[in-house]
């Protein structure tokens, strides 16, 4: 498994753990009129937050220097390959940009981990890091990227948390673009196909399709036409 397949497969992970915490909610009221307005006149977005986000867009917080090196960062983290382009291919640093705009909190913690980048680079190759080269910048990432408890000298949980944080907002900020989606191969609900279970299953259990209810519910031809039922429960259609 190559580095791209092994994140896919964390970020995957994460995403099934959300789906478990957040699938068994229950409430499926209808929304008020005033959120279903809402829903269809800024396509799931409130004139409240519409305007936020164009005032978010219209700051910018990382300078020059902090785009160039989260450019370089981004994809060293998700690397591009003979398929598709790298994350910052994917425009992770825009997606980035605005993160951190809408998510005060984490100006800090990036900033002075892009900060530390540039400062381990020059004590240990006498050169900011994205002047340094794809070998060495690797070199020092593995330091963070992963940690060795038992090593002498290990002081840098700071510094772990950083690159942990820039790993998973990386890994979100491609796999939520259009490339990462197609990456990913995602199709988005569609109808599946049934044809009911099995001959192989029904004859191992010893039981069978009436015909006639058979023909009404496995009808692929009716697939498109709402099914109906006599005041008895008996389907008619």
């Amino acid at each position: 498994m190559d580095r791209r397949d092994s994140l896919k497969s964390m970020f995957l992970g994460s995403l099934g753990t959300g789906l478990l915490l957040t699938g068994c909610n229950t409430d499926v009221s209808a929304p008020t009129p005033e959120i279903a307005k809402a829903a269809e006149d800024y396509f799931g977005r409130t004139p409240k937050e519409a305007a936020l986000i164009e005032e978010l867009n219209s700051e910018q917080f990382f300078n020059e220097h902090e785009m160039e090196t989260l450019n370089i960062l981004c994809a060293l983290i998700l690397p591009a390959n003979d398929e598709y382009g790298s994350a910052t291919d994917a425009g992770v640093p825009d997606f980035l940009e605005f993160i951190v705009k809408d998510m005060p909190h984490l100006k800090t913690p990036i900033r002075g981990g892009l900060m530390w980048l540039d400062h381990a680079s020059n004590s240990t190759f006498n050169t900011e890091f994205q002047e340094a080269s794809e070998e060495n910048q690797k070199a020092i990432l593995d330091t963070v990227a992963f940690p060795d408890p038992d090593k002498p000298g290990w002081e840098q949980p700071v510094q772990v948390q950083f690159f942990s944080l820039m790993r998973n907002l990386t890994m979100t900020g491609y796999y939520t673009s259009e490339m990462g989606i197609k990456d990913l191969d995602y199709k988005g609900n569609q109808p599946n196909i049934w044809d009911g279970v099995p001959e192989e299953v029904l004859q191992k259990h010893g039981v069978s399709y009436d015909p006639e209810w058979i023909a009404k519910c496995v009808d692929q031809s009716q697939r498109g036409v709402t099914a109906e039922w006599d005041d008895e429960g008996n389907l008619i259609t």
